[in-house]
């Protein structure tokens, strides 16, 4: 079986892959021919993963799925949230994303955060939603070099380091990415 997956970021396409079986083929955007950046204006994630798998199925015809991620953090009321990436500036700079979130959790004790990931797909003419959440807290400091995105400063429930020190292999067992990617990869294998 062969499906879109609607992302041009390279990490995130690896990542998912490394999750799927070997009967699933991931085809990315710019192998359909598609470069634009596909508009994210929702003012949710689920929103934006609905757009984003409409966009393609719309415009290029595929069966596909996309995904919106936030990191929501409970002293900030849910921020960054849908504007995650973007949570520091137009420029989508990680570092300076969570730069900004140390900095306004630096006199906080309340550190509880999670990620999630919401899975929109469109596949034989229905829409389908997967979601998987990943509780943790944030650090006070970076630490860590694998993974990507706030990574650096997301310790995950239960653990003792944050997912940019965990194992690749670990991290595709817990994270928010990984427990929604095996909602998806459950329908798909039963519907094939």
């Amino acid at each position: 079986m062969q499906i879109v997956f609607a992302s041009n970021n390279k990490n995130k396409i690896a990542e998912i892959q490394q999750l799927l079986p070997d009967t699933i083929e991931l085809i990315g955007l710019e192998e359909i021919g598609c470069f634009e950046d596909i508009p994210e204006t929702a003012d949710t994630i689920e929103g934006n993963a609905i757009l984003k798998a409409n966009y393609v199925s719309d415009k290029y015809g595929y069966d596909c799925f996309a995904d919106d991620t936030g990191l929501e953090i409970d002293e900030l009321n849910g921020e960054p949230g849908v504007y995650s990436a973007r949570y520091a500036g137009p420029q989508r700079n990680a570092a300076d994303n969570m730069d900004k979130v140390l900095e306004q959790l630096l006199s906080k004790s309340n550190r509880n955060a999670a990620f999630k990931t919401v899975i929109a797909l469109n596949y034989k003419g229905k829409q389908h939603l997967f979601t998987g959440i990943a509780e943790g807290a944030i650090t006070t400091q970076k630490s860590g070099t694998g993974g990507f995105g706030y990574d650096p400063i997301f310790k995950p429930t239960n653990y003792n380091q944050t997912f940019a020190e965990l194992s690749a292999e670990l991290k595709n067992k817990i994270s928010h990415r990984a427990k929604a990617t095996n909602q998806l990869i459950h329908y798909l294998n039963a519907v094939k």
